[in-house]
């Protein structure tokens, strides 16, 4: 067998959840039909199953797809697990199957590479959080803001104010 020849085949199980229903089932093809239009990537069996409403939420939902690809390097893989974060992958052929150390030392440095991306997301959102509740801190410790406008005076009907005027001047009559 030629190395043009060797293929790695692989099951990706792919997980979803959402609303509604309908959507992952589309969501799902549409991630097939991109894993298939990866360079060097062949979808050779897939099965997307049914969506299953979940029993501690009401009106959500949860899906999956099996996905047998075929690839021509476990670089390839790597590539796919980063890419679509399947929940589960399985090599099913060669049972063995030889690689170079600099093979090896390429998928080991994308997956350190990538994973110090990740890091940095986290540590950027990590302090935007921090920062987010010291502001929030902040301003639950301030008195309301008064309102700058003055208010004008209500004028009152000149009935109702003589007659309140009235009742100021003149003594209570005796019986």
């Amino acid at each position: 067998m030629s190395s043009d020849d060797f293929r790695i085949r692989a099951l990706l199980i792919i997980e979803v959840m959402g609303r509604p229903a309908e959507h992952l089932t589309e969501a799902l093809n549409d991630i097939i039909t991109r894993i298939d239009a990866e360079k060097d990537v062949s979808v050779v069996v897939k099965k997307v199953n049914e969506p299953i409403e979940l029993e501690n939420q009401k009106g959500l939902y949860s899906n999956f797809a099996e996905i047998e690809v075929e690839v021509k390097t476990p670089m390839i893989i790597a590539d796919l697990m980063f890419r679509y974060m399947p929940a589960h992958v399985e090599i099913i052929s060669p049972e063995n199957f030889y690689t170079t150390n600099v093979n090896y030392t390429q998928i080991m440095s994308e997956i350190a590479r990538r994973l110090h991306v990740y890091d940095n997301i986290a540590r950027v959102l990590q302090m935007e959080k921090s920062m987010l509740e010291h502001k929030l801190a902040e301003l639950s410790q301030k008195p309301a803001v008064e309102s700058t406008a003055k208010e004008k005076p209500v004028k009152k009907d000149s009935k109702e104010k003589s007659s309140k005027n009235d009742l100021k001047k003149k003594p209570a009559k005796k019986k």
